[in-house]
Protein backbone atom coordinates (compact mmCIF):
# COMPACT_ATOMS: atom_id res chain seq x y z
CA UNK A 1 0.00 0.00 0.00
CA UNK A 2 1.21 3.55 -1.09
CA UNK A 3 1.88 6.05 1.69
CA UNK A 4 -1.10 8.29 1.88
CA UNK A 5 -0.69 12.07 3.26
CA UNK A 6 -3.23 14.26 4.61
CA UNK A 7 -2.29 17.21 3.09
CA UNK A 8 -3.93 20.86 2.58
CA UNK A 9 -1.71 22.64 -0.46
CA UNK A 10 -1.31 26.14 1.38
CA UNK A 11 -0.25 24.51 4.62
CA UNK A 12 3.44 24.84 5.87
CA UNK A 13 3.47 21.85 7.70
CA UNK A 14 2.20 19.56 4.86
CA UNK A 15 4.62 21.73 2.80
CA UNK A 16 7.69 20.59 4.96
CA UNK A 17 6.44 16.94 4.61
CA UNK A 18 6.17 16.84 1.10
CA UNK A 19 9.86 18.48 0.57
CA UNK A 20 10.60 15.28 2.41
CA UNK A 21 8.85 12.35 0.74
CA UNK A 22 10.16 13.66 -2.08
CA UNK A 23 13.56 14.59 -1.13
CA UNK A 24 13.83 10.77 -0.17
CA UNK A 25 12.36 9.53 -3.47
CA UNK A 26 9.18 7.93 -1.76
CA UNK A 27 5.43 7.33 -3.57
CA UNK A 28 2.89 8.87 -1.69
CA UNK A 29 -0.99 9.53 -2.58
CA UNK A 30 -1.87 13.09 -1.75
CA UNK A 31 -5.54 13.77 0.07
CA UNK A 32 -6.77 16.87 0.41
CA UNK A 33 -8.28 18.04 3.63
CA UNK A 34 -9.44 21.73 3.03
CA UNK A 35 -9.12 23.75 6.05
CA UNK A 36 -10.47 26.99 4.83
CA UNK A 37 -13.53 24.87 4.30
CA UNK A 38 -13.14 23.39 7.70
CA UNK A 39 -12.52 19.43 6.09
CA UNK A 40 -10.57 19.43 9.23
CA UNK A 41 -13.13 19.62 11.81
CA UNK A 42 -15.23 16.56 10.29
CA UNK A 43 -15.98 13.68 12.49
CA UNK A 44 -14.42 11.26 10.04
CA UNK A 45 -11.24 13.14 9.72
CA UNK A 46 -11.43 13.51 13.99
CA UNK A 47 -11.25 9.88 13.99
CA UNK A 48 -8.49 9.49 11.45
CA UNK A 49 -6.43 12.32 13.39
CA UNK A 50 -7.61 13.30 16.80
CA UNK A 51 -5.74 16.76 16.34
CA UNK A 52 -7.40 17.81 13.70
CA UNK A 53 -4.87 18.84 11.63
CA UNK A 54 -2.58 18.44 8.75
CA UNK A 55 -0.54 16.82 7.78
CA UNK A 56 -1.23 13.17 8.54
CA UNK A 57 0.67 9.87 7.31
CA UNK A 58 -0.81 6.83 6.56
CA UNK A 59 1.23 4.02 6.30
CA UNK A 60 -0.46 1.37 5.88
CA UNK A 61 -3.33 2.22 8.89
CA UNK A 62 -0.96 3.60 11.07
CA UNK A 63 -1.78 6.98 11.28
CA UNK A 64 1.30 9.65 12.38
CA UNK A 65 0.23 13.21 12.99
CA UNK A 66 2.64 16.14 13.31
CA UNK A 67 5.34 17.14 10.36
CA UNK A 68 8.10 16.62 12.26
CA UNK A 69 7.63 12.85 13.58
CA UNK A 70 6.59 11.87 9.79
CA UNK A 71 9.80 13.44 8.90
CA UNK A 72 11.67 11.53 11.48
CA UNK A 73 9.19 8.20 10.29
CA UNK A 74 10.79 9.43 7.34
CA UNK A 75 14.66 9.16 8.35
CA UNK A 76 14.04 5.96 10.02
CA UNK A 77 12.01 3.77 6.88
CA UNK A 78 14.25 5.37 4.52
CA UNK A 79 17.62 6.73 5.46
CA UNK A 80 19.07 7.88 2.54
CA UNK A 81 19.51 10.56 1.75
CA UNK A 82 19.92 11.09 5.17
CA UNK A 83 18.46 14.84 6.42
CA UNK A 84 19.97 14.55 9.74
CA UNK A 85 23.79 14.47 9.90
CA UNK A 86 25.55 11.67 11.17
CA UNK A 87 27.41 13.27 14.72
CA UNK A 88 25.17 13.72 17.43
CA UNK A 89 26.33 17.45 17.81
CA UNK A 90 25.40 17.74 14.60
CA UNK A 91 22.32 16.34 14.59
CA UNK A 92 21.63 18.26 17.25
CA UNK A 93 22.10 21.97 15.83
CA UNK A 94 19.79 20.78 12.87
CA UNK A 95 17.20 20.05 15.21
CA UNK A 96 17.87 23.30 16.89
CA UNK A 97 17.42 25.11 13.99
CA UNK A 98 14.39 23.12 13.12
CA UNK A 99 12.44 23.75 16.03
CA UNK A 100 13.26 27.46 16.13
CA UNK A 101 11.04 27.35 13.00
CA UNK A 102 8.69 24.40 13.73
CA UNK A 103 8.00 25.23 17.51
CA UNK A 104 8.69 29.05 17.72
CA UNK A 105 7.95 30.84 14.36
CA UNK A 106 4.96 28.27 12.95
CA UNK A 107 2.82 28.09 16.07
CA UNK A 108 2.49 31.35 16.76
CA UNK A 109 1.98 32.34 12.82
CA UNK A 110 -0.16 29.51 11.49
CA UNK A 111 -4.16 30.25 10.82
CA UNK A 112 -6.01 28.88 13.52
CA UNK A 113 -4.11 31.00 15.51
CA UNK A 114 -4.94 33.96 13.02
CA UNK A 115 -8.10 33.52 12.61
CA UNK A 116 -8.31 33.26 16.74
CA UNK A 117 -6.53 37.03 16.38
CA UNK A 118 -9.13 37.88 14.26
CA UNK A 119 -12.55 36.62 15.60
CA UNK A 120 -11.79 36.35 19.24
CA UNK A 121 -10.02 39.22 20.19
CA UNK A 122 -11.13 41.55 17.59
CA UNK A 123 -7.67 42.60 15.82
CA UNK A 124 -8.04 43.88 12.34
CA UNK A 125 -5.87 42.87 9.55
CA UNK A 126 -3.34 45.35 10.08
CA UNK A 127 -2.91 44.01 13.67
CA UNK A 128 -2.79 40.34 12.71
CA UNK A 129 -0.55 41.47 10.35
CA UNK A 130 1.94 43.15 12.60
CA UNK A 131 2.03 40.06 15.17
CA UNK A 132 2.86 37.41 12.00
CA UNK A 133 5.22 39.78 10.93
CA UNK A 134 6.55 40.03 14.70
CA UNK A 135 6.85 36.41 14.92
CA UNK A 136 9.00 36.28 11.51
CA UNK A 137 11.31 38.59 12.53
CA UNK A 138 12.39 37.29 16.24
CA UNK A 139 12.65 33.91 15.18
CA UNK A 140 14.33 34.74 11.73
CA UNK A 141 16.65 36.96 13.14
CA UNK A 142 18.12 34.30 15.17
CA UNK A 143 17.88 31.58 12.64
CA UNK A 144 19.97 34.09 10.46
CA UNK A 145 22.74 34.12 12.94
CA UNK A 146 23.04 30.69 13.61
CA UNK A 147 22.48 29.46 10.02
CA UNK A 148 25.87 32.32 9.58
CA UNK A 149 28.14 29.98 11.91
CA UNK A 150 27.07 26.71 10.53
CA UNK A 151 26.25 26.81 7.05
CA UNK A 152 28.69 25.22 4.88
CA UNK A 153 28.49 26.64 1.56
CA UNK A 154 25.85 29.11 1.83
CA UNK A 155 23.54 27.16 -0.01
CA UNK A 156 22.30 25.05 3.05
CA UNK A 157 21.04 26.04 6.70
CA UNK A 158 24.10 23.48 8.09
CA UNK A 159 26.99 21.98 6.34
CA UNK A 160 26.77 21.76 2.91
CA UNK A 161 24.08 18.94 1.91
CA UNK A 162 19.85 19.51 2.51
CA UNK A 163 18.87 18.75 5.96
CA UNK A 164 15.93 19.03 8.29
CA UNK A 165 16.26 22.70 9.00
CA UNK A 166 16.18 23.24 5.07
CA UNK A 167 12.94 21.47 4.83
CA UNK A 168 11.36 24.11 6.86
CA UNK A 169 12.96 27.00 6.14
CA UNK A 170 11.65 27.48 2.18
CA UNK A 171 8.18 27.06 3.39
CA UNK A 172 8.31 29.45 6.54
CA UNK A 173 9.75 31.97 3.72
CA UNK A 174 6.76 31.30 1.64
CA UNK A 175 4.83 32.28 4.34
CA UNK A 176 6.64 35.14 5.30
CA UNK A 177 6.47 36.77 1.75
CA UNK A 178 2.70 35.90 1.52
CA UNK A 179 2.44 38.65 4.59
CA UNK A 180 4.96 41.39 3.03
CA UNK A 181 7.55 40.70 6.05
CA UNK A 182 11.12 42.42 5.35
CA UNK A 183 13.22 39.44 4.42
CA UNK A 184 16.12 42.19 3.79
CA UNK A 185 17.90 41.61 6.94
CA UNK A 186 18.32 38.12 6.25
CA UNK A 187 20.74 37.94 3.16
CA UNK A 188 21.64 34.19 4.31
CA UNK A 189 18.50 32.80 4.43
CA UNK A 190 17.15 34.53 1.27
CA UNK A 191 20.22 32.82 -0.71
CA UNK A 192 19.71 29.41 1.17
CA UNK A 193 15.97 29.68 0.15
CA UNK A 194 16.67 30.60 -3.57
CA UNK A 195 19.33 27.59 -3.90
CA UNK A 196 17.05 24.91 -2.64
CA UNK A 197 13.85 26.30 -4.88
CA UNK A 198 15.61 25.01 -7.69
CA UNK A 199 15.90 21.87 -6.21
CA UNK A 200 13.03 19.90 -7.92
CA UNK A 201 12.27 17.89 -4.58
CA UNK A 202 11.19 21.38 -3.21
CA UNK A 203 9.88 22.50 -5.95
CA UNK A 204 7.56 19.74 -6.85
CA UNK A 205 6.58 20.41 -2.81
CA UNK A 206 5.66 23.69 -3.90
CA UNK A 207 1.98 24.75 -2.95
CA UNK A 208 1.48 26.04 -6.98
CA UNK A 209 1.92 22.18 -7.72
CA UNK A 210 -0.47 20.27 -5.77
CA UNK A 211 -3.70 19.31 -6.76
CA UNK A 212 -5.42 21.05 -4.57
CA UNK A 213 -4.08 24.49 -5.39
CA UNK A 214 -6.45 27.49 -5.88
Amino acid sequence: MALRLYTYFRSSAAYRARIALNYKGLDFEPVSVHLQRKEHRTEDYRQLNPQALVPALDDDGTVIPQSLAIIEYLEEIQPLPALLPSSPQDRAIVRAMTQLIASEIHPLCNLRILVYLKEQLGQNEEGVNAWYRHWIAEGFGSLETMVGRHSGDGKHCFGTSITLADVCLVPQMLNARRFDCDLEPYPALRRIDADLCENEAFAAAHPSRQPDAE
